[in-house]
C-alpha cells in the first residue's frame, strides 16, 4: 500500500496552491496517517475553487454535445438512469445560482440552461430526480431566474410531471420502493407548494406517513431498518434521520425537537468515525464517496441545528473539510474530468455503476455544495479548519462505542473501536434480502487499508467468514441470525461476543436459517491487534465436505509459515489463522473479486480443512496484526 512519509507531505503541501485541487495521490488504498493535501483549506475555498470548476466544464460539454456527450467511453442517456434529467438540473442550477446576475457570461447561460431542459423533458425522470429537479426550480424562482432558465412549454410538463402521485397511491402506498420513499414524496409535495402548484395538504399527510415510517422502522433505540424489519442497518440507516431534518429546513419547516433528539445519536455515530484521512463509513452499500458526504450530511445540518455543541462543530468542521479535500484529489480525476468510483481497483455497486457518470458527478457534488452552504450558514464561510483534530478526536470522543439498532429476536449492533489513526466499525446486523450474501454486511471489523468489504461480492469469496460445505453441497456461513451480543472491557482490550443458533444457507436471495450448526462468536479489539474465536457446535453428527477460509487483504509481499502470514508492505503486518488444516497465500492479480470501493486488495490467504465428521465444536480463529 502506497503510503506519505512527513517530507513527501511537506513538499505536497508545499506546491500545492491553496486554492486548487492537487495532483492526485497514488490510486491506491489511502493510508490511515495521510493527510489530504487541501486539509488546511476552508471547506468553502475548495468547494468554490474546485466543484464548480468541475460543473462549469459540464456545463458547456453539455451545451456542447447535448444527449449525445460521451465520458469515458460512456453515453449517460442512453443508459437507462432515471435520475439523470433531475440531476442535470441541479447540478447545472448550481452553476446559474453562483453566477452574479451582472456577470456577461450569465445570459448564454440561462440559453444553455433552457435548451438542456427543452432537450431532457421528455427523458424518464423518477423519485429522486423529481426531487433534485422541482428543488432547482424552487431556487430559480426565489431567485428570480425561472422565467429565463426555464421556457413556458417546458416548465408546464414539469408542472406535471415533477410529482409525487408518480410514485404513490391515490391511498398513499408506494408503488414498488422501500418506505424511505416517503421522504422523497413529502419532499416534492411541499416544494410543488412552493412553486405554487398546489396547497399544503398532500404534503401534511405525507409528512405524517414519513413520520410514522421512521418510528415504525427505527424502533426505541432510533435508527432506520433499511427493511420491513429483516434487521438491516447501514449508511443509509443513520443518514435518514438527518435528510429528514433538511427536508424540513429546506421546504419551511423546522425541525421538532424530537427529530434533533434523533439526529444527535446520529451525530455521535458520525463523530465517533471521523478521522484525519476524510474517510467514510466503512460498511454496508453505496459507499466511496457516498459513505463520507453522507457524514459530512449529518455533521452539517446537526451544526446548524445547533445540535453540537460549540466545541463539536469546530471539530466536525474540520472533518467534513478534509472529506471535501479527500473527494478532490482522490476521488476526483482531472484527467478523465470526472470522479472515478469504477477505475484504479476501486469497485462500487451495480447500481451506481459506470453507466450512471455523469449523474454521479452532479449528485456528489450537488452533496458537497449543499453541506457546504449549511456549513456557512452555520457560521463556517472561509474559516480554516482546526489542524489538531486527531488529538481532539483521541481526547473527546470514546475509544471504544456500542450502539443497539434492534434487540428482540435477533440483536443488531454497531461497535466502533478508534486506535490512533485507525477507526474499526463492527456491525452485527443482518443483509436481508439481496444483501444478507455480500460481503459489506458481514458481522466484520472493517477499517480502512485493514479490512474491507467487496461492493455486489456474493458469496463465493465471504471474507473472513468459514464457510461450511456440507456433504449434501449446501454451503453455510454465520451472517445473519445473530442474538445475545454482550460487550466486555478488560484494560485497553474490548471483547465483544455473540450466538447465532442458526447459520445462513447461501443460495437464495434471502437468508435461509439452517440449524444444523450453531456458533459462538468472540472478538476481542486492541492496540493493533484484532481476534476473532468462532466455535462451530454440530446438532449432532454433521457430515461436512469442506470448511474454508479466506481473507482479501490490503497488504503485499506475503510470507507464509505454518499458517501465519507476515506482510511487508501494507497496514496489516501478520493474519494468523487456529483450527484449519492448511493455508496459502497468492497474488488478487487485479481480479474483480477483491476490490474495496477505494482500491484493490493485493493478496489472498485461503485457509481449508478435508472432509470430516463434525460430532464435537470446532474452534476456528484468526488474528490480524496491523501497524
Amino acid at each position: 500500500m502506497t503510503s506519505l512519509n512527513s517530507t513527501a507531505l511537506a513538499v505536497l503541501l508545499a506546491v500545492a496552491p491553496a486554492s486548487a485541487a492537487v495532483a492526485q495521490i497514488p490510486a491506491q488504498v489511502t493510508p490511515a496517517n495521510y493527510v489530504p493535501p487541501l486539509a488546511t483549506t476552508s471547506m468553502n475555498r475548495i468547494v468554490q475553487d474546485n466543484a464548480y470548476t468541475q460543473l462549469d466544464f459540464f456545463f458547456k460539454k453539455l451545451a456542447t454535445e447535448k444527449e449525445g456527450i460521451v465520458m469515458d467511453g460512456t453515453s449517460p442517456f442512453k443508459s437507462g438512469d432515471k435520475f439523470l434529467p433531475g440531476k442535470v438540473a441541479a447540478g447545472l442550477g448550481h452553476v446559474l445560482l453562483n453566477t452574479p446576475k451582472d456577470d456577461p457570461s450569465l445570459e448564454q447561460k440561462l440559453k444553455d440552461y433552457r435548451a438542456i431542459a427543452d432537450m431532457t423533458v421528455g427523458m424518464d425522470n423518477h423519485t429522486w430526480g423529481i426531487y433534485y429537479y422541482i428543488g432547482t426550480l424552487v431556487k430559480l424562482k426565489q431567485a428570480g431566474l425561472l422565467e429565463r432558465a426555464v421556457s413556458p412549454a417546458t416548465l408546464e410538463k414539469l408542472r406535471k410531471q415533477l410529482d409525487w402521485r408518480t410514485f404513490v397511491t391515490p391511498q398513499w402506498d408506494l408503488i414498488s420502493l422501500p418506505t424511505n420513499y416517503y421522504g422523497v414524496a413529502f419532499s416534492i409535495a411541499r416544494l410543488r407548494m412552493l412553486m405554487g402548484w398546489e396547497d399544503d395538504s398532500a404534503g401534511k399527510v405525507l409528512l405524517e406517513k414519513m413520520l410514522t415510517h421512521y418510528k415504525k422502522y427505527s424502533g426505541q433505540y432510533g435508527f432506520s431498518d433499511e427493511t420491513d424489519g429483516e434487521g438491516r442497518f447501514d449508511r443509509y440507516s443513520i443518514l435518514l434521520i438527518a435528510e429528514i431534518c433538511e427536508r424540513f429546513l429546506e421546504t419551511g419547516l423546522q425541525p421538532t425537537d424530537e427529530l434533533k433528539g434523533l439526529l444527535r445519536k446520529a451525530a455521535d455515530i458520525a463523530l465517533n468515525v471521523s478521522n484525519t484521512a476524510g474517510d467514510g463509513f466503512s460498511f454496508g452499500r453505496s459507499l466511496g464517496p457516498y459513505g463520507e458526504t453522507a457524514l459530512v450530511e449529518i455533521l452539517s445540518v446537526s451544526a446548524y441545528l445547533n445540535v453540537l455543541t460549540p466545541e463539536e462543530k469546530q471539530y466536525a468542521y474540520a472533518f467534513s473539510s478534509r472529506v471535501a479535500a479527500r473527494y478532490m484529489d482522490f476521488w476526483y480525476d482531472p484527467s478523465m474530468h470526472s470522479l472515478d468510483m469504477w477505475g484504479k481497483g476501486r469497485r462500487t455497486d451495480t447500481y451506481r455503476g459506470k453507466h450512471r457518470i455523469l449523474g454521479e458527478n452532479f449528485s456528489l457534488l450537488h452533496q458537497l455544495l449543499s453541506t457546504n452552504e449549511m456549513w456557512n450558514e452555520a457560521g463556517f464561510k472561509d474559516v480554516q479548519p482546526k489542524a489538531d483534530l486527531q488529538a481532539w478526536l483521541d481526547k473527546n470522543r470514546p475509544q471504544f462505542s456500542m450502539t443497539t439498532f434492534a434487540h428482540g429476536d435477533y440483536d443488531r449492533a454497531l461497535a466502533i473501536f478508534r486506535d490512533g489513526k485507525h477507526v474499526v466499525s463492527l456491525n452485527m446486523i443482518n443483509g436481508g434480502i439481496s444483501q444478507h450474501d455480500n460481503s459489506p454486511y458481514y458481522p466484520l471489523p472493517f477499517a480502512q487499508g485493514i479490512v474491507s468489504g467487496v461492493a455486489d461480492s456474493g458469496s463465493a469469496h465471504p471474507q473472513l467468514l468459514p464457510k461450511f460445505t456440507m456433504a449434501d453441497g449446501s454451503q453455510l456461513i454465520g451472517a445473519a441470525w445473530i442474538k445475545d451480543i454482550k460487550t466486555v472491557k478488560d484494560g485497553q482490550r474490548y471483547t465483544i461476543t455473540y450466538r447465532q443458533d442458526e447459520l445462513d444457507k447461501l443460495g437464495k436471495r434471502s437468508p435461509v436459517k439452517d440449524g444444523r450448526i450453531k456458533l459462538q462468536t468472540t472478538y476481542q479489539l486492541e492496540h493493533g491487534l484484532m481476534t476473532r474465536t468462532d466455535v462451530y457446535t454440530p446438532v449432532g453428527a454433521q457430515e461436512v465436505e469442506k470448511v474454508s477460509l479466506e481473507f482479501a487483504s490490503f497488504s503485499d509481499q506475503a510470507t507464509i509459515k505454518g499458517n501465519t502470514v507476515t506482510f511487508a508492505q501494507g497496514d496489516v503486518t501478520e493474519y494468523s489463522v487456529s483450527g484449519l488444516q492448511q493455508c496459502q497465500s497468492a497474488p488478487t492479480s487485479g481480479s474483480k473479486d477483491f476490490m474495496a470501493p477505494y482500491g484493490a486488495m493485493k493478496t489472498l490467504v485461503t485457509c481449508s480443512t478435508g472432509k470430516l465428521t463434525l460430532k464435537e465444536p470446532l474452534t476456528i480463529k484468526w488474528s490480524i496484526k496491523y501497524q
